[in-house]
């Protein structure tokens, strides 16, 4: 039996082509010029004045919390409902997250919930575009003006999202993004830093390249790290952000198909899309009611035995062991509907190669393992 894979990625433009030029020409290395390119190109498509490519969306998280400049024990707001990258961002610098529940519609950190959490050796918050729905950022910028926080902006799942017809990316002091293979742009691996300010614009390249001296080079200016984009991977990015308003609607048309099949079937939260916002539906979640009689893995590996794979949702950070066994200091908390959520979402197949006649099928997948199961609702 064959397999709807939980992502299918897709190359339409010039990803050949642009490989092909660095295999030739021999730059294949982070030294390449089409790593300075879409640098540009892709800080000009957000809305932004300067990009820093890098090798991974969680490398990108590292350096921009890295521009902060943070001291040990200052305090960042992340969600609870993300994953671990933007936690670890965080430790790594000695500093402390401090986690906010979701909203129990778009997933999104609740902004109501994040002026109680503040407090004096608050220093920034982390907000993360979750599955491609934009957070309130009104709100969230009202705040951070009132107690003077930085913004780190992660819209790794969130390219070409928008929120009040502005770009998902370009609201943060500093916003990140990955292309990760299964993102709406890839490039294997990688991410970008996105900035309009010239001294996090060279900070972050400087962390992102071991910190090499300006005058002398083995004079070393930062603690640091090689997190550079190699040139073959800016050349698929390149291509990709060549068509990247087509897979935006090949995102949204499929997501399209699948509320319109399952929004009539019972016990089923479905992703919405705010007045505000433009959804990308980087993934296409669902959360099963309890009544149902499943949980997401549940569910998940019945699907599995349908020949549909899925991945479960994010694992609540507020309760990760992590902490725990090796004794790294952050705030406890209560989240209650990220823990929900956790148990009991999971997203569907959702790569850009997806077909039509594959949704058609899940859906009738889905609709008999619901119906079938004696649940509260019969």
């Amino acid at each position: 039996m064959s397999m709807i894979p939980v992502n299918k990625p897709l190359f339409i433009s010039d990803e050949k082509k642009y490989l092909n030029e660095c295999i030739d020409s021999g730059w294949i290395s982070s030294e390449g010029p089409f790593v300075v390119q879409f640098e540009k190109d892709f800080a000009k498509y957000v809305g932004r004045k300067y990009g820093v490519a890098v090798s991974s969306g969680t490398s990108a998280l590292e350096v921009a919390v890295g521009c902060l400049e943070l001291k040990k024990g200052d305090e960042v707001i992340i969600p609870s409902f993300t994953i671990m990258s933007c936690a670890l961002a965080v430790v790594n610098y000695g500093a402390i997250p401090v986690f906010v529940d979701s909203e129990p519609d778009t997933w999104n950190i609740d902004v109501n919930k994040i002026e109680a959490k503040i407090t004096k050796k608050t220093k920034a918050i982390m907000i993360v575009h979750i599955y491609g729905h934009p957070c309130d950022m009104d709100k969230i910028l009202k705040i951070a003006k009132k107690y003077n926080l930085k913004i780190i902006e992660d819209a790794a799942e969130a390219h070409g999202a928008e929120y009040k017809s502005k770009k998902c990316g370009s609201f943060g002091d500093i916003s990140c993004f990955s292309f990760y293979a299964n993102k709406i742009i890839s490039t294997g691996e990688g991410g970008i830093i996105l900035t309009n300010k010239k001294n996090y614009f060279e900070k972050a390249k400087s962390l992102r390249n071991l910190g090499f001296g300006k005058k002398q080079r083995f004079l070393h200016q930062d603690l640091a790290r090689n997190y550079r984009m190699t040139n073959l991977q800016a050349g698929i990015g390149l291509a990709q952000l060549k068509n990247i308003d087509k897979l935006i609607k090949i995102k949204r048309d499929n997501a399209k198909k699948y509320t319109e099949l399952l929004k009539n079937v019972k016990g089923l939260q479905l992703p919405v899309e705010k007045n505000y916002a433009k959804n990308v539906y980087w993934m296409y979640g669902i959360v099963l009611d309890k009544l149902t009689g499943f949980t997401a893995e549940k569910f998940a590996e019945k699907l599995a035995e349908k020949g549909i794979q899925t991945r479960p949702f994010f694992y609540s950070l507020h309760l990760q062991t992590i902490w725990k066994s090796k004794r790294i200091k952050v705030k406890s908390a209560k989240c209650p509907i990220s823990e929900r959520i956790e148990k009991y979402g999971l997203y569907l197949p959702s790569g850009l190669g997806l077909l039509n006649d594959e949704i058609i099928k899940i859906y009738d997948i889905i609709k008999e393992l619901l119906s079938s199961k004696k649940n509260k609702y019969d």
